[in-house]
């Protein structure tokens, strides 16, 4: 897959560092719904001051944290060994990026992949205290595993499917080793408010926003373009059991240079 660079990345490409940053693991999470047009998902776009991908749409997610990895978190589902066998990674990385998915999904739109045991999920998250939840774990003022335990839930690890594994490119700043997880809006949930990081947030019919994209009225980075052109033929029902088929492996876009443009090329060919 090829796809032009966007312009506001144009200057910052062209300086291709010599010595790329090491980069941080990170989860995204694809939240999806049916919805009139086709399948939908939740998608953020980021504020223009943000330091990475400003200005751009993104799913839910962000940088694993220490606590993501060391700290007991009540758990239903498989395990982290199972999750290190798809992702290509060890087993405190994986529960490190599943508890990282599914906090930022939580503390950026208000779904919560979670219940009071494996068989059953949080049917409505609109109570103040979820919204309190959501900022003090934002704050860093408790961790995730202690927040379910006090909760009385369990983190649901099940409704999660592994989707993708994709590398910033070398020219940027910062960088994220970023695994991408798929999941259905659980029944009876929605989201709540708007993330800090965001300026504005939707359910966006993946094939009206891929138009959008490619017209260049909306700006996507290639892992989240590519990733709405993946699932944009699928149903919501259809999306775990996609992940389930998956060859995951990671991909790290790479600058090239096509007649005096500046383009990012990926190797995405049998992924789907």
């Amino acid at each position: 897959m090829r796809i032009p660079v966007p312009e506001m990345l144009k200057e910052r490409a062209a300086l291709v560092a010599d010595s790329p940053v090491p980069p941080r693991d990170a989860a995204t999470v694809v939240v999806v719904r049916d919805g009139a047009d086709g399948i939908e998902a939740y998608l953020l776009r980021r504020q223009p001051t943000m330091e990475f991908a400003p200005g751009m749409y993104v799913f839910p997610g962000g940088g694993v944290d220490d606590a993501d990895r060391t700290t007991e978190v009540p758990w239903a589902g498989p395990p982290p060994s199972v999750w290190a066998q798809r992702f290509g990674c060890s087993e405190d990385v994986a529960k490190g990026l599943v508890c990282a998915a599914v906090r930022e999904t939580f503390e950026e739109s208000g779904v919560l992949l979670a219940g009071p045991d494996g068989d059953s999920v949080v049917a409505d998250t609109s109570a103040p205290q979820f919204q309190q939840a959501r900022l003090a774990l934002e704050a860093r003022e408790m961790t995730f595993g202690a927040y379910l335990a006090d909760s009385g839930l369990v983190l649901r690890a099940d409704l999660l499917g592994a989707w993708s594994h994709w590398i910033t490119p070398a020219f940027e700043p910062r960088r994220f080793d970023t695994r991408f997880f798929v999941a259905v809006l659980p029944e009876g949930q929605a989201v709540g408010e708007l993330a800090r990081e965001a300026e504005r947030a939707l359910w966006a019919p993946l094939s009206k926003v891929l138009e959008a994209v490619r017209a260049g009225g909306e700006g996507m980075l290639p892992p989240t373009f590519f990733t709405c052109q993946e699932i944009a033929g699928l149903a919501a029902s259809e999306v775990l059991d996609a992940a389930e088929r998956r060859t995951v492996r990671a991909i790290e876009p790479k600058l090239v240079e096509v007649d005096g443009e500046l383009f990012l090329e990926s190797d995405t060919e049998g992924l789907s």
